[in-house]
């Protein structure tokens, strides 16, 4: 299985460290969590489970991964990384107190990455999910240090995708559509949502995905009017809106494949919106090109809409970034104030919803100088079983 080699991990700790000194940062700590794993795992190839993780990166210097007190074997046989501390404040939310198991703290880890040098001011990357007694020890040990958000000083290198990081999402996509022809195969009336995610779970895994890119959705009736959802034990029934949203992670990198179908046919109501949606979302594709302004896109997609009499249903739109994260910056939005650039990596998620039903059409495109390439290029049509 093809993987992001170990001199392309160290030629992204080259250029962090060179943000992190253009930042002003005497260095940076990198947090990451079993669900927002990507941080940590960009930089070191360590996946953490559990227990959460931490890089502690200096402007000059080596990087220390930082883990729990359970995940040191696991933490060495995966790390591209070779200087690891085991630290109580990355444990598990069960909180133990491992008596007797000796751990570091953050005065030990910047002296083994940063030896004397004096730390005034440290960037945190990974923010809004750091935990408070990361940033209790953080501010107990470091009283004169000024603690500063620098998420950018990382995202910014995450936006645009190498080579090998574009073959891994291809492989993704892959992935996610034999698992939709699965099930487009195999359901039927009276099965539940869940015995269905079964079905893309097994092909996931059977096909070469390490883990699914994200929670799958199979909702049928009204609960394809949520955008964010679980599966339950609904049954499956004829001539509703049956909404698949199905991705596979490969090498650490996720893809979705978002499509509505039917068993039997839709009432003429609700097969004219999904229609709309589909029109919308290939409209998306046509809009996007490298060297455009992001709000453009954005302006140009709901003036479509808007023109078309469908501007009710629409709840948000038209694109955010995928890569190592199912969703992840940059988003696509009227206040966006960037261009895409070539190798941008963003997931064409197209939704609309009415009181009683939804639907989503979603496919991940790369950005080139003339347009896109799909990620996905099958299920371009309503699918009637």
């Amino acid at each position: 299985m093809e993987a992001i080699p170990v001199t392309e991990y160290l030629e992204r700790l080259k250029k962090f460290q060179q943000n992190i000194r253009a930042a002003g940062l005497d260095a940076a700590l990198v947090h990451s969590n079993e669900a927002d794993f990507a941080n940590v795992r960009y930089l070191t190839e360590y996946w953490p489970t559990f227990e959460s993780a931490g890089v502690f990166v200096p402007a000059k210097g080596k990087p220390v991964l930082i883990i729990g007190p359970e995940s040191e074997a696991y933490a060495q046989g995966r790390s591209v990384i070779p200087d690891i501390a085991m630290m109580v404040e990355y444990r598990e939310s069960a909180d133990p107190e491992y008596p007797g198991i000796p751990v570091a703290n953050y005065a030990r880890v910047a002296k083994m990455a940063m030896g004397g040098r004096p730390l005034k001011k440290l960037g945190l990357v990974g923010f809004s999910i750091m935990p408070l007694p990361v940033y209790f020890g953080l501010q107990r040990e470091f009283p004169g240090t000024e603690l500063v958000k620098a998420d950018d000083t990382l995202v910014s290198l995450r936006i645009i995708k190498s080579a090998k990081e574009v073959r891994l999402m291809k492989k993704a996509y892959s992935v996610s559509e034999r698992a939709i022809d699965a099930i487009l195969g195999e359901i039927k009336p009276g099965m539940t949502e869940l015995q269905v995610i079964g079905i893309a779970q097994r092909e996931i895994y059977k096909n070469g995905g390490e883990y699914e890119g994200h929670a799958l959705y199979c909702f049928c009736g009204p609960g394809t009017k949520h955008a964010i959802s679980r599966p339950t034990h609904n049954k499956i029934k004829r001539n509703e809106v049956i909404q698949l949203n199905i991705g596979a992670r490969v090498g650490g990198y996720s893809s979705s494949v978002g499509v509505p179908c039917c068993i039997g046919k839709l009432p003429p109501r609700k097969k004219r919106l999904v229609e709309f949606g589909l029109e919308a979302h290939l409209k998306t594709y046509e809009l996007m090109k490298g060297g455009k302004e992001a709000a453009e896109i954005v302006r140009e997609y709901e003036a479509f809409v808007e023109s078309r009499g469908f501007r009710q249903y629409m709840l948000y739109g038209p694109c955010h970034g995928i890569g190592m994260m199912e969703v992840e910056r940059p988003w696509l939005e009227s206040t966006s104030a960037y261009r895409l650039r070539e190798n941008m990596m963003f997931q064409v998620d197209t939704f609309f919803q009415d009181q009683d039903f939804g639907l989503r059409w979603e496919n991940g495109v790369r950005v080139t100088k003339t347009g896109v390439e799909k990620l996905s290029k099958k299920f371009q049509r309503m699918v009637e079983l």
